[in-house]
């Protein structure tokens, strides 16, 4: 493939077959359970009848997907940018504009790994405008269109017949699938679950299996969750690259994620109660272009599974150079908010320094967000009946769409008013001074030509930390 062709190009040709077998054991399973007790003869002939029916719907599925990759064609036009063109009745064009990349993912599900295709998928600011994505490519074009797509946001331009280099890497972090798998089992979603799950027993057992259909999913929800999250983020790889930061996962569904510098909008530190005894946290991100709107978006906005807090600090320095959590001053809240917040009350508190704001929430699960100046989208300030009746109120100083709130809850209405009007002029300074959208300094475009890796070493960091 060449990296800068302006001729259009086809998916991989074995699309249609990769879409088609997306759907063949949800078809095959979703009529087992409509349709397989009603089909006439033993279970043998029930399950060859079931079979048989799958496979009409796989062939009906996969004359779609023919048509539609017959209709789906990308290139690069005379601004640099990506386009795509698609549509089976409505024809329609694409542009993904590269100065405002995001992120690139390159996804491989399980039958696309059995083919050797790969989804590339780069995400844009722009919210669901900005979705888009190339399903199928073979795993190698997708692997270089993706450093085409990067060098080129970065501003590095190849000769016409030359592909992009690919930027080299240093691995910071692996999540051993031990770690993965016991702080999945003592987080807070699955113990809640659990708690939940026992109530519905008790209902279920005290109306005499009433609420059967409800004690199942309940049971089940936790479980599948947990299950989920290993297979969505086994061997969870963190490393680092001049092009970006690059996040690997997932052990039947792979996902190979690639965020530029500076792409982070904001940050989330979470501490569930039970991981404390290991020291593990969570780290959240919001990027713009992932909305956190469905579950995939919402593992591409996770930046650490769980990790110790030294690692997660020293990811966040790469991902926020200069960001130092501790030493950002906090204020706490006024005696008041105890009354609003009893539980909570000793662990609010917000503050800022020169880069970022913070704000502290939680109890059982301690929180600190964080968001950069620069990245400051909007202040707002609220105040609900009972935070009225205790002179009390909230600043909510947003980012773009994603898991990650920053809010400083339960100040008194002066101090809340002052800072909402103190953070908005810190926003609006920060973005006078700020870098072009650019993002890839001359010492980095040195080092992807000639493809030297960074000089870093995350080991170090967290020997000399301990």
């Amino acid at each position: 493939m060449s990296g800068l062709s302006t001729e259009p190009r086809r998916l991989h040709p074995l699309t249609p077959v990769a879409q088609a077998g997306r759907v063949a054991p949800p078809a095959f399973f979703g009529l087992a359970i409509v349709a397989g007790g009603d089909l006439p003869g033993g279970p043998l002939l029930r399950a060859l009848l079931l079979a048989l029916m799958a496979l009409a719907i796989v062939a009906v599925v996969a004359g779609f997907a023919y048509v539609s990759w017959t209709r789906t064609t990308f290139w690069f036009d005379d601004d640099g940018d990506l386009r795509i063109a698609s549509g089976l009745f409505q024809r329609q064009e694409r542009r993904v504009q590269l100065s405002r990349l995001q992120a690139v993912d390159v996804v491989q599900p399980i039958v696309a790994r059995l083919v050797g295709l790969a989804e590339l998928k780069p995400e844009v600011a722009g919210g669901e405008s900005g979705k888009v994505s190339l399903a199928f490519l073979g795993e190698a074009d997708a692997q270089e269109l993706r450093n085409e797509l990067l060098a080129r946001a970065a501003g590095i331009r190849t000769g016409d017949q030359e592909a992009a280099p690919v930027a080299p890497e240093r691995v910071l972090v692996r999540v051993p699938p031990g770690d993965l798998a016991l702080s999945l089992l003592i987080s807070e979603s699955l113990i809640a679950g659990v708690l939940i799950a026992v109530v519905v027993v008790g209902v279920t057992f005290f109306t005499e299996g009433a609420a059967a259909i409800g004690l199942l999913i309940a049971v089940a929800a936790p479980i599948l969750s947990t299950i989920n999250g290993f297979l969505a983020n086994y061997d969870f790889t963190v490393a680092e690259s001049p092009d970006g930061l690059r996040l690997r996962r997932g052990l039947l569904t792979t996902r190979s994620q690639t965020v530029p510098p500076g792409r982070v909008q904001a940050v989330e530190i979470s501490q569930p109660l039970l991981w404390r005894r290991y020291g593990w946290v969570r780290v959240r991100v919001n990027i713009a272009g992932y909305g956190g709107g469905d579950q995939a978006e919402g593992e591409s906005s996770l930046l650490l599974p769980v990790a110790p807090v030294v690692v997660a600090n020293a990811i966040l320095a790469r991902v926020l150079p200069g960001v130092e959590v501790e030493r950002v001053p906090l204020e706490p809240v006024p005696p008041a908010a105890r009354r609003r917040a009893w539980l909570q009350y000793p662990r609010l508190a917000a503050g800022y320094d020169d880069t970022v704001f913070v704000a502290r929430t939680g109890r059982l699960v301690r929180k600190i967000s964080l968001i950069p100046h620069v990245r400051t989208q909007s202040v707002r300030i609220t105040q609900g009946p009972w935070q009225r009746s205790l002179g009390l109120a909230s600043v909510h100083v947003d980012s773009t769409p994603g898991p990650v709130t920053v809010t400083a809850a339960h100040r008194t209405l002066e101090d809340a008013t002052q800072m909402a009007a103190a953070q908005a002029a810190r926003a609006t300074a920060a973005r006078l001074v700020a870098p072009p959208e650019r993002w890839m300094t001359e010492r980095m475009q040195r080092l992807v030509a000639s493809r030297r890796p960074p000089e870093t070493n995350l080991d170090e960091e967290r020997a000399g930390a301990s």
